[in-house]
């Protein structure tokens, strides 16, 4: 009698010890259904890193570079300091940062035959303008001499860049308006709202497809800032006799509110660019939308004043020149 109460008592707590771990199961479905419920619910997460700018299809971004009469960079000043213009109707600043915001980056390195004797110092140049970045943004790497072609997707690990750059040698002609209208396709990938071009050349174009025209309506048509370097080492150097490559690097930067740089020597490259990289980390970004409700498509021509705070010395404020209306 006691040994078949020891079986159905065993028995018992079998049944029990099921019934417990069913429920357990039931239980825990329950909640992962909810939970998952309540992730599809919640849409996609939030974009990482910290940003003062909403983005706004119709949102027009400008860049503004701040200096004074020594060429430094001025910063720290508010969005009262400010007046923007749309072809001479004043616009209201609607969004205002002056951090730094993650920056999407494109290299545009010439590696044709001219480049021989200076390419090294380039490489070291470009090398230490992009590691001055911060860790959010993201460079991809062009190299153009026959044609253009690109060596490295975007990453944002410097090395990658450093690696593929490291192998190139100097030999062929310069297809600078294939690279810089192939790198503005490119840039078009870009994660970032932020988005700059540094060009290091020694040449003008010597055989592109794209035409100075094509390169031009490019150059406006995109939202991203070029910095071009002329290098001028040489008595056959385009950029040192004057001819229309510098000035044609000249018009390119201008337009888009970034700079042109004609160092006499190769040593002075690297001070170049961790001044342009000094420079995209100062910059402030004011956003508007447009007062013209036009959809035309036509070119508007941006100006951006400054009033700057009494006791400072005479300011410059460098921007775009404009953009092109959306159509439709």
């Amino acid at each position: 009698m006691t040994r078949r109460f020891h079986q159905h008592s065993l028995l018992g707590l079998k049944q029990q010890g099921i019934t417990l771990v069913l429920c357990l199961l039931v239980l825990l479905t329950s909640r992962l259904l909810s939970r998952g419920q309540e992730v599809e619910n919640a849409g996609p997460p939030a974009p990482k890193g910290p940003s003062s700018i909403k983005i706004d299809v119709d949102l027009v971004l400008v860049n503004a570079t701040v200096t004074d009469p020594s060429n430094r960079f001025v910063t720290g000043l508010e969005i009262d300091h400010f007046q923007l213009f749309e072809d001479k109707v004043e616009q209201k600043i609607t969004q205002f940062s002056n951090e730094d915001i993650a920056t999407s980056i494109g290299l545009l390195f010439d590696v044709s035959s001219s480049m021989g004797d200076k390419i090294g110092r380039a490489k070291d140049a470009a090398i230490a303008f992009l590691k001055t970045s911060n860790p959010e943004d993201e460079f991809f790497l062009l190299t153009f001499a026959d044609k253009p072609s690109l060596d490295e997707e975007f990453t944002s690990d410097v090395a990658d860049i450093q690696n593929r750059l490291a192998y190139k040698g100097a030999k062929g002609s310069t297809t600078l308006y294939d690279a810089v209208y192939l790198g503005l396709e490119k840039m078009k990938q870009g994660h970032n709202p932020k988005k700059a071009i540094l060009l290091i050349t020694d040449g003008e174009d010597t055989r592109s497809r794209y035409s100075l025209v094509n390169v031009r309506n490019a150059v406006k048509e995109s939202d991203v800032q070029i910095y071009a370097i002329g290098i001028v080492n040489s008595y056959y150097s385009d950029f040192a006799q004057g001819r229309s490559g510098r000035a044609i690097l000249e018009e390119m930067t201008e337009i888009t509110g970034g700079k042109a740089y004609f160092p006499n020597s190769v040593y002075e490259l690297e001070d170049i660019c961790t001044k342009i990289a000094i420079e995209l980390k100062n910059q402030y970004v004011l956003g508007y939308a447009s007062t013209n409700p036009a959809k035309d498509g036509r070119w508007r021509k941006i100006k951006v004043k400054l009033n700057a705070p009494k006791g400072l010395p005479s300011l410059s404020v460098r921007s775009k020149t404009g953009y092109f209306a959306p159509t439709g």
